[in-house]
């Protein structure tokens, strides 16, 4: 496994600041669990609002949970003043969504000057146990955050 070093020591204040910014999380009960540098969990409650006719989570729900932790997985690696913003990703959704909580696993695969390839995998958490619902490969590109406006 490639051990990734952060871009400054700030980095961690930078991605919880970042976080905090985005409204989604706050509307979705997003939270920012683990973050190492080139790793990041993210967890939500399961939540009824969020679900489909039949009481899983909709199929975008653990796309936004992932792309997020892809996103900040990645986002320490780059120097302050960048974002990172999805250009790709592909989910396959695995099992019906539905536990206690939802947890997005991200890890850097590759990054590059601009582009950064992530793995992620989600799980439904019930009790003590994971159950994988879903994997995404994700595609991120690095831009300046005065030009992401």
């Amino acid at each position: 496994m490639t051990v990734f070093e952060p871009a400054d020591a700030h980095w961690q204040a930078r991605c919880h600041a970042h976080f905090a910014r985005q409204a989604i999380n706050a509307t979705m009960g997003i939270e920012l669990t683990v973050l190492r540098p080139g790793y990041c969990e993210l967890e939500m409650p399961f939540d009824r609002r969020f679900t489909q006719q039949d009481g899983v989570l909709q199929a975008g729900v653990p796309a936004v949970l992932a792309d997020n932790a892809g996103a900040y997985a990645g986002l320490g690696l780059y120097p302050e003043g960048s974002d990172l913003m999805a250009v790709e990703f592909k989910i396959n959704l695995l099992s019906p969504g539905i536990g206690d909580r939802i947890r997005a696993c991200a890890q850097v695969v590759k990054s590059g000057r601009t582009l950064c390839v992530n793995d992620i995998d989600i799980y439904a958490l019930t009790g003590g146990t994971a159950k994988l619902i879903a994997k995404m490969q994700q595609t991120v590109i690095r831009v300046d955050r005065s030009a992401a406006a």
